[in-house]
């Protein structure tokens, strides 16, 4: 092998042969490719990254990161609201649409009107028309994502004579811009890494992805952990991707419960994502609109409801989209009447497990314990949440969360909450956990000890306990 001749020599010494080039040349082609060589190694060896070389082009004005409210421009007039909100329930002329489809498309067109009861998916058209108005194309693959999984969001009419459709997103005004929604494959890895690649090439879409269930997102892991969480560090380069991961515990076994939440907080550091879990349709509706609504672009991972969709309880208002409204990171509790020197204990939770647990406390009329979400979980609310804490500085403090103790936000929030708690003069200066035992599986197989391990977390949670320790907590 020694003896055998290089490929570049035995290439060089053909052409020579054929009088392609001369000895000369390909002496003078080596000593070139050479310097070149040299050359770029020592930029390389000294080269400082600066994030703003490649903020040019179609990234013109985007900026780095700053500042801490960061919550952007995302309320609309309720008159612009409701011109959007119209216009995509209209069911063109000559249309035969399902009757189902019809007394959905009726009702999400009431609520518009009436001004209350804005549900999920209404609250998601109504931001994403409102980003097409204003210039921004929108963009959404999934597993099922024209009908939706749960059958929610109907983004396309089917007529059922000559199966021609209509998509009301692309139909709302004659400047407006292109609206995609599509049905994609069980092929995770391929179809995330193609939005990743389209959300870097186009920074002023929105560009999303939505697994059918929250876990099938398993199979493209590697995609979140080489480019998503990591690719600005790395290589320089942004992204402004969200990801619809639909999550929550409701009795349908391991496979369709957990969209692994603890996955994407332990990826996060040096505010490389935000992972949200909005529990109302209007932070929501804030959520995706603030992606495009600032100058600069971070990937969004969302758990996205289920039963919650449909919930009687989970409805927003019209305003609550409209003037002077913004995002929270952490939303306060509904009952405005509870006195902060009565109450002994402050339960914080994300996601589904609030109406839980909300139901019950109205229910036994309990007016010793608050309840607060943390609706971003990174980056983590810390002034937020201390701003609200401090309150009741008294009050024991409790998580609650629906997944086992070794997974969802557990192991993530325990420490910042006792970073927040040692900010003020706490009486309690650990959070205590409420939730499911630590588990090999996401979740339970059987609906009934579903049900059973659902009401012994709410129970524990709103039962104040008799005996307290300063250092409550975690093992």
């Amino acid at each position: 092998m020694s003896n055998h001749l290089s490929i570049s020599k035995i290439y060089a010494k053909k052409l020579i042969s054929e009088g392609v080039i001369s000895e000369k040349d390909a002496e003078k082609e080596v000593v070139n490719d050479n310097i070149f060589l040299e050359k770029e190694f020592e930029a390389g060896s000294s080269y400082k990254p600066n994030k703003a070389d490649w903020l040019d082009g179609q990234w013109s004005g985007i900026k780095v990161a700053h500042g801490e409210d960061r919550r952007g421009e995302t309320s609309l007039s309720i008159d612009n609201l409701k011109k959007i909100g119209l216009s995509m329930t209209e069911i063109p002329k000559g249309y035969v649409l399902n009757k189902k489809l019809i007394r959905i498309v009726e009702q999400r067109r009431k609520t518009i009107q009436d001004g209350y009861g804005i549900d999920w998916s209404t609250a998601e058209h109504l931001a994403f028309g409102a980003l097409l108005e204003e210039g921004h194309p929108v963009r959404l693959s999934g597993q099922d994502s024209c009908r939706g999984t749960f059958s929610q969001r109907h983004a396309v009419f089917v007529d059922q004579e000559n199966e021609n459709r209509y998509i009301p997103l692309n139909n709302l005004s004659k400047n407006q811009e292109q609206f995609e929604v599509i049905d994609s494959p069980l092929s995770e890895a391929s179809v995330l890494a193609f939005e990743y690649g389209y959300s870097v090439t186009e920074p002023s879409a929105l560009v999303m992805w939505e697994a059918q269930f929250g876990d099938f997102a398993n199979g493209a892991q590697v995609i979140v952990d080489q480019f998503i969480s990591s690719g600005e560090a790395k290589w320089l380069r942004m992204s402004g991707l969200v990801m619809l991961l639909p999550h929550g515990y409701e009795g349908q076994g391991p496979e369709h419960s957990s969209a692994r939440l603890e996955r994407y907080i332990q990826l996060c550091a040096e505010e490389n994502m935000q992972v949200l879990n909005c529990s109302t349709p209007a932070n929501y509706f804030h959520a995706l609109r603030r992606q495009l609504k600032r100058d600069f672009r971070k990937p969004l991972i969302i758990m996205t409801p289920k039963s919650l969709l449909r919930h009687k309880l989970c409805v927003s208002k019209l305003s609550d989209m409209g003037p002077k409204t913004t995002f929270h990171r952490v939303m306060l509790d509904p009952n405005e009447g509870l006195k902060n020197n009565k109450i002994k204990r402050v339960v914080i939770c994300t996601g589904k497990v609030f109406y839980h647990l909300l139901e019950e406390r109205e229910k036994r009329k309990q007016d010793d314990i608050k309840l607060l979400r943390i609706e971003q979980l990174y980056p983590f609310p810390k002034m937020t949440l201390k701003k609200e804490l401090e309150k009741t500085p008294e009050a024991e403090i409790v998580w609650c969360q629906e997944e086992p103790k070794n997974m969802g936000a557990w192991f993530f929030v325990d420490r910042k909450i006792e970073e927040v708690l040692n900010l003020f003069q706490a009486k309690y200066t650990r959070p205590k956990y409420v939730g499911r035992e630590e588990a090999a599986s996401p979740a339970t197989g059987s609906f009934s000890r579903h049900n059973k391990e659902q009401e012994e977390i709410v129970r524990k949670s709103l039962e104040v306990s008799e005996k307290k320790s300063k250092n409550q907590a975690a093992e």
